[in-house]
């Protein structure tokens, strides 16, 4: 039975060793950052990289030109590391993508020496458009995650926190289309499609009273008229609903389309809602894993928030991983970059993703995920074996 503790210390040193190339990754996508499905620079960085640690890398999988598979060991069991490398329109990586891929590339030039040892076969994944646009679930239809066993990323926070609850969220745009006039000559002539909007969003606002907590309704209008003396005859939005799982948001989510219906049947408008992706479902987690991972990070001096119900929400956004995790063993846990008072999705925490404790999240991230890899396969080739307790290791 290979040395439990030896190769824990042995995929830190690697990391340690891979550092220069583990934040070069994470420096380079932040200075360059590419929306969803567009991440062509980002992704031929990745492969590049990859393939230069001796993965074996293929680009395009899934028939996403922006994905890729990078695998090392010949392992019945296969690990997939998911890397995210897509941005946030006009706030670049204020969610931190760039130390998601850096570590993932990590964990993966790591494990690659020992994957056989282990029993497994080490896939990073490169997953494209997490930010909108589904690029797992895309993956997952079209089978490139049907041979895997266990998936795992990380994702950096405000502060460590161990469990993932992502709420399950539809992703559509709306369009209203109505007739344009002179908003004071002729008015009665026009039809409002900006007005069908505001109409929307009082009736969605109204409808709220009857929601469930953990449901929210939040979208932008992005175009509603081009000048103040002509009445609209299109207004556009893009708006997402989220809720507690798959079962609560397919059950809520014909009554916000009602509200929608509700602007055109009052303004005389046509509309059309669209859903622009597959449906981002809630995230399991796999305890087993996460135990695992939760020791590693304490020997590593991170103490992991085991608190499934903090009042922040910090971890209960949505991500495709969710998806993920419904098909395979998957954890999404959280590291701390030290970026209070900024939070994701905020331009300053895009700042705090390229500094010293986001490049600490990015190596140490690489480091549990390896380690927690090892542990869970050994687990494997000894499944009587109890899981190993080691906060003295570095």
């Amino acid at each position: 039975m290979p040395d439990a503790a030896a190769l824990r210390r042995g995929a830190h040193d690697a990391v340690e060793s891979a550092r220069d190339v583990v934040l070069g990754v994470s420096r380079a996508l932040h200075a360059d950052p590419e929306l969803g499905f567009e991440e062509h620079r980002s992704a031929a960085m990745l492969r590049s990289v990859l393939a230069d640690a001796g993965l074996r890398v293929e680009a395009g999988v899934g028939g996403l030109p922006t994905a890729f598979s990078a695998s090392a060991g010949s392992g019945r069991r296969v690990v997939a590391l998911l890397a995210e490398y897509d941005a946030l329109a006009g706030l670049g990586h204020a969610c931190g993508h760039n130390v998601i891929a850096a570590a993932a590339v990590g964990a993966g030039i790591a494990l690659a020496p020992i994957a056989d040892e282990l029993g497994i076969t080490v896939r990073v994944l490169g997953s494209p458009a997490e930010e909108g646009g589904g690029g797992k679930i895309v993956l997952l239809e079209a089978g490139v995650l049907d041979d895997v066993d266990v998936a795992m990323m990380v994702h950096p926070g405000p502060a460590d926190a161990a469990y993932a609850r992502p709420r399950a969220v539809a992703h559509f745009d709306v369009v209203y289309d109505g007739v344009a006039s002179h908003a004071a000559s002729y008015p009665q002539l026009g039809v409002n499609a900006s007005d069908a909007f505001t109409i929307a969003q009082v009736a969605i606002g109204l409808l709220r009273q009857q929601l469930p907590d953990d449901v929210r309704v939040h979208g932008i209008v992005r175009e509603a008229g081009t000048a103040p003396n002509a009445i609209p005859d299109r207004a556009v939005g893009s708006w997402y609903v989220r809720a507690a799982d798959l079962a609560q948001l397919d059950a809520l989510f014909p009554r916000i389309a009602a509200c929608f219906e509700a602007g055109a049947l009052a303004t005389g408008c046509s509309v059309e809602l669209t859903e622009t992706s597959g449906r981002y479902a809630d995230f399991r987690t796999d305890e087993a894993l996460l135990a695992a991972f939760v020791r590693n990070a304490a020997a590593l001096g991170r103490d992991m928030d085991v608190d499934e119900t903090r009042p922040d929400g910090m971890h209960t956004a949505s991500t495709d991983m969710g998806n993920v995790s419904q098909r395979v063993r998957a954890i999404h846990p959280y590291l701390g970059i030290d970026s209070l008072p900024a939070v994701n999705h905020q331009a300053a925490f895009a700042d705090a993703a390229a500094t010293p404790a986001a490049d600490r999240a990015a190596l140490e991230g690489a480091i549990l995920m390896a380690q927690t890899v090892i542990d869970d396969a050994l687990a494997h080739l000894e499944p009587d074996a109890p899981a190993a307790h080691h906060p003295e290791e570095p």
